[in-house]
């Protein structure tokens, strides 16, 4: 039967093509939606875990979010370090990481902060070690592979976030260590120490006419006013989140956003866009419900010399109906593992230019409990859609075909 219902199939090469792209495409649409939607929940999960707030300049919030937590767009401006530092010894903060941007890489971002950057994450060394001076770097595991760099090396960062500026020739950094793949927003980051930072730009503002006494007299003032770009916070309690942003607000210079607060807010954004796909995708599914069905049916008026025949020969119903029905289950498996392959293919690609363009980490190849209803989806609209032609060939007269035949 399985043989037979497969001959039958392809004795149709165009309808049959036909009905399986209609399909894979309507199956491939269901399946993006749910893949990117659960990588990109999984990737605002994975960077956002541990964060309860994050205080920055006055600005946007959801900009705030994104520098300085996924690293995808531009920091609203920079705050006191002494203000971050009396936030650090508020009874409700368990833990100030302080970042600090102002430069890249070949667009990868260079990041002043602590060791505690990399514990808050979990990350841990492929080669090497983790800073212990000004002007060492560590570097993510796709910064390595993108630019190349090995231990010992040395290289010069660009001025501002994106590639394109001025090179710190006279401040090169040295690589002190590799950090292995962890899949989060450090792989795609540079990380050196917070005073790194300042001493390139403090080398930038001093400038070649200035005498070694003015240069002295310039770096005491930049010392005497530190800034950091941003500061990620954990609280010691939930209890926190009601009270410590409204402090923050209202009470300093600085913004604090609440990165659960800000996500849900753009996702919701976002969710417009997937409701159109997913619309789209049933109306594919509609299209090639009807396209299979018709295609069935003309099937069977073509065949009813074959069906005759194959009653004749001791058939019951049931299997000649099996075998429509088979036609109908071939186009659905067919389908499911089209759609599901261009699918994953289509957000590897996307992925793949995410990774150029140093935002979201995300993996076409990662398959997820919920692609489970496009096999069902594809079984559904299959039944469906052979479910009279079926019906017909079941409820065949063999007497009244042959006699009809006969009299023709």
């Amino acid at each position: 039967m399985f043989s037979l219902s497969w001959r039958y199939l392809w004795a149709r090469p165009l309808s049959t093509a036909l009905n399986l792209v209609l399909l894979s495409l309507a199956l491939a649409s269901m399946a993006f939606v749910i893949i990117v939607q659960d990588q990109a929940e999984r990737a605002f999960e994975r960077d956002l875990a541990g964060i309860d707030v994050v205080v920055g300049a006055k600005g946007s919030p959801m900009q705030l979010i994104l520098s300085g937590v996924f690293h995808i767009d531009v920091p609203p401006g920079n705050i006191s370090l002494t203000e971050a530092n009396r936030l650090a010894q508020h009874p409700q903060v368990a833990q100030l990481i302080p970042l600090s941007l102002g430069d890249n890489l070949q667009g990868y971002r260079i990041v002043g902060t602590t060791h505690a950057y990399v514990e808050h994450y979990g990350a841990e060394l492929a080669q090497g070690a983790l800073w212990t001076a000004p002007m060492q770097a560590v570097l993510g595991a796709q910064v390595a592979r993108h630019t190349g760099l090995k231990l010992g090396q040395a290289f010069e960062g660009a001025h501002g976030l994106g590639s394109g500026g001025a090179v710190h020739e006279a401040t090169p950094y040295l690589v002190n260590g590799v950090l292995a793949p962890c899949g989060c927003v450090l792989d795609r980051l540079i990380l050196t120490a917070t005073e790194s930072v300042w001493h390139v730009h403090d080398d930038m503002h001093a400038g070649d006419g200035m005498d070694e006494v003015e240069k002295a007299e310039l770096a005491e003032a930049l010392a005497a006013d530190r800034e950091i770009t941003l500061a990620l916070l954990r609280y010691k309690t939930p209890l926190a989140a009601a009270s410590f942003p409204r402090f923050v607000n209202q009470s300093t210079s600085m913004q604090a956003a609440a990165p659960a607060i800000e996500i849900t807010r753009l996702l919701h954004m976002v969710s417009v866009g997937t409701q159109a796909l997913r619309a789209m995708a049933v109306v594919l599914l509609v299209v090639a419900g009807l396209s299979v069905f018709i295609a069935l049916w003309n099937a069977v008026r073509e065949r009813r010399d074959d069906l005759a025949m194959l009653r004749m020969l001791g058939a019951a119903p049931q299997r000649v109906a099996l075998l429509l029905l088979l036609e109908a289950l071939w186009l659905a498996v067919l389908a499911c593992a089209g759609g599901l392959l261009a699918a994953h293919g289509l957000v590897a690609l996307i992925g793949q230019w995410l990774m150029d363009s140093q935002s979201l980490s995300i993996s076409g190849w990662q398959w997820i409990p919920a692609e489970g209803w496009v096999p069902l989806l594809a079984l559904g609209v299959a039944v469906v859609a052979a479910s009279l032609p079926v019906a017909s060939v079941y409820r065949i007269d063999v007497t009244q075909l042959l006699n009809s035949r006969s009299i023709s």
